[in-house]
């Protein structure tokens, strides 16, 4: 049996900005190892290096092994445990960002569809291996260096993805419609806009436009939008800005109506959040 190991490189000064590593690591776990159920507050994807094991998403268990890859989203409850017999050893990168989500969903991942399966292993192994080399060093510009790579290893998915697609000429014209529909509401957030003024520019009727974002994202076009707005506005909120600009630099009119949906969202006021984040914008709040 291999030898049980872990390990783990930390970012020691994270950007804010669209996309940035946090940590990177790899393991080779011990039979019946279990992580979870837990609820993670950034995204993590695993790479299986070797043996076998499950990850559970959303109530469904997906059965993994050498190539495989499974990706948690924030707020998704989750748990993966190793094989008894074969346990896996598999690496790791926690990201997050503004723009985090939309990356991975360009390669078919979300948490309806968690798991990713790669035709070019090593390739992978690579850049996950790189990463987490240059956060060992903590040298300078290694955040900026480990974005870049981050940006490899997702363009190394979308491709396996490309080759490992059926032709289908209708689902694909449905996911190019709704990938220009999300890239509408990530250029448009800070617009008071409905969805009327999205299906009408990108000419499609409200209806189908609605059915197939649903389908294709497991949100509505309005609880997408909401979700983009939201992220945003907790980056913005650590910025010295008041909670009136926040709110319509993200495209709300009211910011006391932003205020009770950043609380329904995220279970705390902007005001709470800044000051658990440690935030004191100057006098800003």
């Amino acid at each position: 049996m291999p030898h049980v190991h872990h390990f783990s490189a930390f970012n020691p000064q994270p950007d804010r900005g669209e996309l940035t590593v946090l940590f990177s690591g790899h393991a080779q776990t011990e039979p019946a190892h279990k992580v979870g159920p837990q609820v993670l507050d950034y995204h993590l994807v695993h790479l299986v290096m070797s043996g076998k094991g499950v990850f559970r998403c959303l109530g469904r268990d997906y059965r993994l092994e050498k190539g495989h890859s499974f990706f948690i989203s924030p707020g998704e409850l989750v748990s993966y445990a190793s094989d008894e017999a074969d346990p896996w050893s598999y690496c790791w990168i926690g990201f997050k960002g503004a723009r985090a989500e939309e990356f991975v969903q360009q390669f078919g991942v979300n948490p309806q569809q968690p798991v990713a399966s790669s035709r070019r292993p090593r390739r992978m192994a690579a850049l996950f291996r790189r990463i987490e080399q240059t956060l060992q060093t903590g040298a300078a510009g290694a955040d900026m260096q480990v974005g870049g790579y981050m940006r490899l290893l997702f363009a190394a998915y979308a491709q396996d993805q490309a080759e490992d697609d059926v032709p289908n000429e209708e689902a694909s014209a449905i996911g190019q419609q709704v990938e220009q529909a999300i890239r509408w509401l990530t250029l448009q957030y800070y617009q008071p806009i409905s969805i009327e003024q999205m299906a009408q520019s990108l000419g499609y009727h409200r209806t189908h436009l609605s059915k197939m974002f649903k389908q294709h994202t497991g949100l509505s076009p309005m609880q997408y939008l909401l979700k983009i707005r939201m992220e945003r506005a907790k980056l913005l909120l650590q910025e010295p800005l008041t909670v009136e600009q926040v709110a319509s630099s993200v495209g709300f009119v009211d910011a006391l109506y932003f205020s009770k949906q950043f609380k329904k969202w995220f279970g705390k006021s902007p005001t709470d959040y800044r000051h658990d984040q440690g935030y004191n914008p100057y006098d800003c709040m």
